[in-house]
């Protein structure tokens, strides 16, 4: 018990030490606006507006693309917008439901039914919040550099194609019946019910999708900079209207909301409990929390060097962790760093944080008027948009460059895209990462073990492949690179090789460029002493570093191969901790002088 406390106790006060070394603004928003002038506001002021215009149809369309009522999106952009700023370390990035949440929210929960979805919402929004915030103060962001982009580019291209299947219901006007399947919607599972309702497709939503993509479709050709997705959405509800009072059309419109429904409610639990709730939910949220930061990371990082800031991803973390807690309790979905609507605000001409305060102010004003207006929107005309926006994000260039970079890139892409079709989304990303660092572990893990030799003069050097040498008693091996867990067994097993011939009595290992020793790596040394030791040989470690000396000394492997056996690095000579392991050889084989050889690589020797 005593043990266990001191444990806890140094455990918790190291943990303490390192939050504490982490350099996270608890309110970076309050020296912004140092020589901030009316040129700054007006600025803000029109960017503000611009990511308004485009952030509230958005929220309607990532809301539907998660099978939720609309508002969900709507409020998440709001509220993101707002509270992110105060916490952000990036002044350009916007806040609020993304596609790649989108998708995956939408992937996840799709095992439940409509009033579940809700109950369950603000219960794992406040969860992904709580693993954010966590991973800002621990530190978590600057590991988002690891994974590979090609994971990034499989998901999104599979969850694209995914949400475009999904959405092909509301063009053709028809129902889909997934009461027969369990678990999460695929891919496959989506195009057989669609392929079985296309005798059931209505004309009128086909003809209003039609006209709604032409729209865009111009608009987008000659007015570009205008807010092309609402001024689509809008002349799509406006020719419903009238073909509906005049011709008598009837589709599929989405539900108005008024502000009662925007009261804002805290997560509560269901009757299973608490921790029943975290094993069913927290899956999900680890998975969105992941992409959350990655796509904030990725953005932040992007409009920092183009605005010449210094990006802090940890900071930026913090701040999309505190939007989803804020999102928990007001009704949103999921928020992460948006690509377009950052973009669009540094494209603006955004001069601070307020530009995201003003849209945000500007969203919460238009889900107080424009709630009842909601009841004239064409669902098939927003999946038409929502469609166009998914097929926008399969980007040509970068699946080109994943495909033929190298084999392994290929291989990730490949293996995230099928998942994804295959698998609920949250699977899919965690599967392709998986793969990304299997393959690079497997790169990683191949220790250098190089020829080593004396000079006439006596100078320790590379070995030349002049002659074979005879079978010493001493074997010098000098190792080289990483010896964490991916690296032990090739470690041990081509010592243990080398330790086959019958003469071979010493061997010492160079360690001085090796690094990384973890748990895995030094039982792998242990056994292996242990090994030889049984046999009457000896193993002596010579040029450690001192890091290396002290992993050894905390396990105890330091007094298994004896503190008289290992010999540490000299800066000032590093060829004398292998003089010194020499000398200790030559004092272990009672002899004044003995054969030595190099290390060699059977592998080499054959090629010759």
């Amino acid at each position: 018990m005593r043990r266990l406390r001191w444990f806890l106790f140094h455990f918790f006060r190291r943990l303490r030490a390192f939050v504490g070394e982490n350099e996270i603004n608890p309110l970076p928003i309050r020296g912004s606006f140092s020589g901030y002038n009316s040129k700054g506001f007006r600025s803000d002021a029109a960017a503000g507006i611009n990511v308004a215009l485009l952030a509230f149809p958005q929220g309607m369309a990532y809301a539907a693309i998660a099978d939720l009522p609309i508002q969900f999106g709507i409020v998440s952009g709001a509220v993101a917008a707002l509270v992110a700023p105060l916490f952000a370390g990036s002044r350009h990035t916007i806040l609020g439901p993304t596609n790649a949440t989108a998708f995956m929210l939408f992937s996840s929960f799709a095992i439940f039914a409509g009033p579940e979805k809700l109950f369950y919402l603000p219960m794992l929004v406040l969860f992904v919040g709580s693993l954010l915030v966590i991973g800002a103060l621990t530190r978590v962001a600057e590991l988002i550099q690891f994974i590979s982009r090609s994971v990034i580019v499989g998901y999104i291209t599979g969850a694209a194609v995914l949400i475009i299947a999904n959405q092909m219901r509301h063009v053709l006007g028809i129902e889909l019946d997934f009461s027969s399947q369990s678990g999460a919607k695929t891919f496959f599972t989506i195009l057989q019910a669609t392929i079985a309702e296309v005798p059931n497709t209505k004309w009128q939503p086909v003809v209003i999708s039609v006209g709604t993509f032409l729209v865009y479709l111009l608009l987008n050709r000659f007015l570009p900079k205008l807010p092309v997705f609402a001024l689509a959405l809008v002349c799509s509800a406006g020719g419903y209207a009238l073909l509906s009072r005049y011709m008598g059309w009837e589709v599929s419109t989405f539900q108005a909301f008024s502000l009662e429904d925007l009261i804002p409610r805290m997560p509560t639990f269901s009757a299973n409990g608490f921790f029943s709730d975290i094993s069913l939910l927290i899956g999900t949220a680890f998975s969105i929390a992941f992409l959350a930061a990655l796509e904030n990371s990725v953005m932040s990082k992007t409009l920092a060097s183009r605005a010449g800031d210094r990006p802090d991803v940890n900071q930026d973390m913090l701040s999309v962790g505190m939007a989803n807690l804020a999102a928990s309790v007001t009704g949103g979905m999921p928020a992460s760093g948006s690509l377009t609507r950052s973009a669009l605000n540094f494209s603006s001409g955004a001069a601070s944080r307020l530009s995201s305060i003003i849209s945000g102010l500007l969203c919460i004003v238009g889900l107080m008027v424009l709630g009842n207006a909601m009841a004239y929107v064409p669902k098939c005309a927003l999946a038409t948009l929502v469609m166009c926006i998914a097929a926008s994000v399969i980007n040509r260039h970068h699946i080109r460059i994943s495909l033929f970079t190298t084999p392994q890139d290929a291989l990730v892409l490949i293996t995230t895209f099928i998942s994804a079709m295959l698998l609920p989304l949250n699977v899919a990303i965690f599967l392709g990462v998986g793969i990304s660092i299997m393959l690079y572990l497997r790169m990683a893990s191949k220790p250098i073990l190089a020829e080593y030799e004396f000079s006439e003069a006596g100078e320790l050097r590379e070995a030349g492949e002049k002659k074979e040498r005879p079978l010493p008693a001493i074997s010098i091996v000098h190792v080289e690179g990483d010896l964490f867990f991916g690296a032990a067994e090739l470690f041990r097993t081509q010592i243990q090789k080398t330790s086959l011939d019958p003469d071979l009595r010493v061997i010492i290992l160079r360690l001085k460029n090796a690094r990384h020793l973890d748990a895995t790596s030094v039982v792998a040394l242990e056994e292996l002493v242990q090994f030889l030791n049984a046999h009457d040989r000896h193993v002596i470690v010579s040029g450690a570093s001192k890091s290396v000396y002290r992993v050894l000394k905390n396990a105890g492997t330091a007094a298994i191969i004896g503190r008289e056996n290992i010999f540490l690095n000299n800066r000032q000579n590093p060829n004398m901790s292998t003089r010194n392991a020499l000398k200790r050889a030559q004092e272990l084989l009672g002899t004044t002088k003995a054969d030595i050889r190099i290390f060699y690589d059977p592998q080499k020797q054959k090629s010759k």
